[in-house]
């Protein structure tokens, strides 16, 4: 159930509206299902012949505004207050009778008429649907005093999630006022009218974001706004200083021809330019990608972008398991982080990962403010990206979308769990739905370099599968392992553990040491999750078609760190035994 509160002067003319056939002819048998007395006229169900219905409408009008005209100057300018409230499409159509309870429980929750005040405000209730009702109260009490009028959006929010248990409708997540705005009923209309697939708030918003994602200055900020089509405006103080920005979109003009202009704080209250430099200010680790540690020569900028973004995002889950109020400026860095990989992914991917960025947007918003945050290098790691380019889709890009996507499911499942520690109902719920768009992008990109490892590992020699098999079971849980077709399912794994081998590392070391990273719990599918974890740890290529490289005899890879989180090898002075493959190998098959 969702209200959507207003403030208007024209009491008289809103009740035309209500009572009229409506914008496209959409009002059906408008009628009251309640008022402050119970007794007021009803223009719509008032069958007398003597009466002309423009006649009742008008002693409705008259008999609303009564106290408002008693209070004078007193009144306030905006003296209208409307509420509509609707029920989500799933749910049973409500009676007359019910809307009149949810009426009266709203005027009350919101202090405009509480029950048993007989000096509360004059009100009505229309209905000219089945799915929601139009709440019209004139705000001047009995007393001829304004009614106190604090937080009435919140309260009637609150509300309604009473309400809705108790009806037996669909329960709603309760808001922290922390959302975007979403369009308005006319905004929405004309994007039909129109043939745009949303409203231009929704789609400027997206752009927005996108332009914001791994942005060093306010100047690039600006720069790819322009790039990406948008109209833009600055407004400027004397001394040239920017103030904050207006975007429209090419083509979109009110009545007048003129372009219809969005600040960025009514797209989203993170978008204001005050928002926007903040974050700037922390800034970005570099101004350049550098290559991922361990990368290959062959690999592409956005194959090596995307294996450090994998590490910094492993980073960004630690710090949000840590549950603490500085992760709330890692969901930001994770925002950006999608929305740069939305923009470059792959074809096949695009859709999943672009509705993946757009429901977290609504996780990266709270209350929450970090105050010794550093998120440079999520913001980097978005940058760098943007700045690899597009990937191909194919071999090791398309195969480090795979990487990289498989991280962030558990990025979103990590920030489910902070936001429902802290009782944010609605990013937690975008955080989860996050991760179901991003599981679908992950079985896209997968599919191909999943398919050859599995291939893989069952052309392995016999008595090689069962060895690296055996290492599987004893550092996996039971109950991964000895689930029904465990051994196909770990094809792709113990393919990988070779491959590890090959390239000069201790396999079950590694292995161990994969697990160890993070909890696994949260994962649709443990052995996926370990094998590009072991992917990005060995340096191995994320396309299974590529060249494994290997270390030059005589090392064995241990485990660092640097400062992007991203885990790298050095040789110490341990030397491997001697049987070991010639560099660059083919595959055992």
């Amino acid at each position: 159930m969702v209200p959507k509160i207003r403030r208007g002067s024209r009491t008289h003319g809103l009740l035309v509206y209500l009572y009229g056939p409506g914008k496209r002819d959409e009002h059906v048998d408008p009628h009251l299902v309640g008022s402050w007395d119970g007794f007021a006229p009803d223009p719509g169900r008032d069958t007398s012949p003597d009466l002309d219905p423009k006649v009742t409408l008008a002693r409705l009008a008259a008999a609303l505004d009564l106290r408002v005209k008693q209070a004078g100057t007193k009144a306030p300018a905006e003296h209208v207050w409307h509420c509509s409230v609707r029920t989500d499409p799933g749910d049973r159509t409500l009676t007359d009778d019910e809307w009149n309870t949810v009426a009266r429980r709203l005027v009350h929750a919101v202090s405009l008429a509480p029950e048993g005040d007989p000096d509360g405000c004059r009100w009505v209730a229309v209905r000219h649907a089945d799915d929601h009702i139009h709440i019209l109260a004139t705000m001047v009490r009995g007393d001829l005093r304004r009614p106190r009028m604090n937080y009435d959006f919140r309260k009637a929010q609150a509300e309604c999630r009473h309400i809705e248990k108790e009806m037996g409708l669909r329960q709603l997540k309760p808001g922290d006022g922390t959302g975007a705005k979403t369009p308005t009923s006319a905004e929405r209309f004309k994007a039909e009218r129109t043939g745009r697939p949303e409203a231009p708030r929704e789609t400027l918003r997206e752009a927005v974001r996108q332009a914001l994602a791994g942005a060093a200055t306010e100047v690039e900020f600006f720069t790819r706004l322009r790039e990406a089509g948008l109209r833009v405006r600055t407004r400027t103080a004397p001394m040239g200083d920017a103030l904050g920005y207006n975007v429209a979109l090419p083509g979109d003009r009110n009545r007048h021809g003129e372009p219809i202009w969005y600040p960025g704080s009514k797209l989203a209250p993170d978008l204001s330019l005050p928002k926007i430099r903040q974050r700037l200010a922390d800034g970005v680790a570099n101004q350049t990608t550098p290559p991922a540690a361990g990368s290959r020569p062959g690999w592409s900028p956005p194959a090596r972008a995307r294996r450090s973004a994998t590490g910094t995002a492993e980073q960004a889950a630690v710090l949000l398991d840590r549950d603490d109020d500085e992760a709330a400026a890692q969901l930001v860095g994770v925002g950006e982080l999608l929305d740069a990989i939305a923009q470059t992914s792959p074809a096949a991917t695009r859709a999943e990962l672009a509705a993946a960025a757009r429901t977290f947007e609504r996780a990266t918003r709270s209350h929450v403010r970090a105050e010794r945050a550093d998120t440079r290098a999520i913001r980097s790691a978005a940058r760098g990206i943007i700045q690899a380019g597009h990937a191909l889709g194919r071999g090791e890009d398309g195969g480090t979308t795979a990487m990289l996507v498989s991280t962030l499911v558990l990025v979103a499942l990590a920030a489910a769990r902070w936001h429902s520690a802290r009782g944010h109902a609605q990013q937690a719920h975008a955080s989860r739905q996050t991760a179901e768009h991003l599981r679908t992008a992950y079985r896209q990109a997968a599919a191909t370099p999943m398919r050859a490892l599995h291939d893989q590992g069952r052309a392995l020699p016999e008595a090689e599968r069962r060895k690296h098999e055996v290492a599987i079971r004893t550092a996996l849980p039971e109950q991964v392992t000895r689930a029904e077709g465990a051994s196909a399912k770990t094809d792709a794994l113990a393919a990988t553990l070779a491959q590890a081998e090959e390239a000069g590392h201790d396999p079950e070391a590694l292995l161990q040491q994969a697990i160890d990273m993070r909890e696994l719990d949260t994962a649709a599918d443990v052995n996926d999750v370990l094998v590009w974890r072991l992917r990005r740890l060995a340096h191995l290529p994320a396309h299974p078609g590529e060249a494994t490289r290997r270390p030059p005899v005589g090392t064995r890879p241990t485990k660092t760190s640097d400062n992007t989180g991203e885990r790298k090898t050095t040789p110490p002075a341990t030397v491997r035994p001697a049987a070991v493959a010639p560099h660059n190998r083919p595959l055992r098959r």
